[in-house]
């Protein structure tokens, strides 16, 4: 689901995409200059591997997300404050994209199923 970023203005635009087990539901928001917000809740379960063994397990997710999109290059030299900023170059939101490199940010962490945690 791609969303036109010049589009989203200060009413909140919900968005919800599902993959597989796992939900990613929330909304996008003008904030100012180029940035828009996006705030959501990612929700269900997510097949990885255990890192001792490679046991495949089921992880279970549910994570609040919140992050800017800048319609371009994000300039924060300015910024008192550092923030979350994903850049786009193409003036659109990927909100699939968005869920698979956040899914893919939760795998890369260290998992180990129950059968290593007890060793």
């Amino acid at each position: 689901m791609k969303v036109v970023l010049r589009k989203v203005t200060s009413t909140p635009l919900d968005f919800e995409v599902k993959s597989n087990e796992i939900t990613f539901k929330g909304y996008l928001q003008y904030h100012s200059g180029k940035l828009i917000l996006l705030k959501a809740r990612l929700y269900g379960s997510v097949d990885t591997e255990c890192d001792v063994c490679a046991k495949e397990i089921k992880l279970p997710v549910d994570e609040e997300i919140e992050f800017f999109i800048s319609d371009g290059v994000y300039d924060d030299e300015q910024a008192s404050v550092n923030l979350d900023v994903v850049e786009s170059f193409d003036s659109e939101a990927d909100l699939d994209e968005l869920l698979h490199s956040e899914i893919e940010l939760i795998k890369s962490d260290y998992y180990s199923c129950e059968d290593c945690k007890v060793s």
